[in-house]
């Protein structure tokens, strides 16, 4: 099974984490495909558009918690995290729009995956969980700078500090999400979205992106600063005990 699902719709490339049977989370193999299919999109002019969602029943589900758990020291954790961060930036600086079409549950990393895109729609029965810290974890994808940015101080601290599960009602009073959709009719929504933001060519939403980046340089050092932080709490025991106790969950 191909682990990302790739289909081309005119300007629009739609790209599908394709690891259903456990909820779509992010493995060194899907930064592999994702690093690859960045080369491509960075230098395909003909894309406008990229769409994001996951197969099945969930969006993205965060780290892979069964391959992750091997990481056992900061520095290995700093280097897996600032690989994902690399590609995080990768996306939000791309010359095409970037919309994620959050198709189900997104949790810890999946949220901030998310947060890195443009825009944002959901179908209706979305959720959003903000559970890093159920395992002893600070965000370290750059999601807590991208969280602030979206919904506020406040706000964000008081979903990390919670780990708050938000349905889309709550997702789209606080803007972390632009859009809401039917689960059934998600699909043709984005598409038709899509459609509306791409009328104009690639040249023209490179210079709306980088325009709209030239002016927060200073938020890339603050995302950087999150991967002390999120490596120094990776090392600690708590972490690896809570992550076990998941695991072992799962298993019975």
């Amino acid at each position: 099974m191909k682990p990302i699902l790739t289909e081309k719709i005119d300007t629009t490339l739609w790209l599908t984490i394709n690891r259903p049977k456990v909820k779509n989370p992010i493995n060194f193999e899907i930064m592999d495909r994702l690093e690859t299919l960045l080369d491509r999109i960075e230098k395909d002019e003909t894309v406008r558009a990229l769409v994001l969602k996951g197969a099945g029943e969930t969006f993205i589900s965060g780290g892979d918690l069964q391959e992750f758990h091997g990481i056992r020291t900061a520095d290995e954790a700093q280097d897996m995290a600032r690989r994902m961060l690399s590609i995080l930036a990768r996306i939000e600086k791309l010359p095409c729009w970037t919309i994620a079409c959050v198709n189900g549950p997104a949790y810890g990393g999946g949220c901030e995956i998310m947060l890195a895109f443009d825009f944002r729609i959901a179908a209706e029965s979305a959720t959003f969980g903000f559970t890093q810290g159920r395992f002893y974890l600070p965000p370290g994808w750059g999601g807590l700078t991208r969280l602030i940015e979206r919904v506020g101080r406040s706000t964000a601290l008081r979903w990390l500090a919670e780990t708050a599960v938000i349905d889309t009602d709550s997702a789209i009073g606080h803007r972390l999400i632009d859009r809401v959709a039917p689960d059934e009719e998600l699909d043709a929504a984005t598409q038709q979205w899509v459609e509306r933001l791409t009328r104009n060519d690639r040249n023209y939403i490179r210079t709306l992106k980088e325009g709209a980046l030239r002016h927060s340089e200073s938020r890339w050092k603050r995302i950087e600063e999150e991967l002390k932080p999120f490596s120094y709490f990776w090392e600690d025991e708590k972490h690896h005990q809570r992550v076990q106790k998941f695991l072992e969950r799962k298993q019975k």
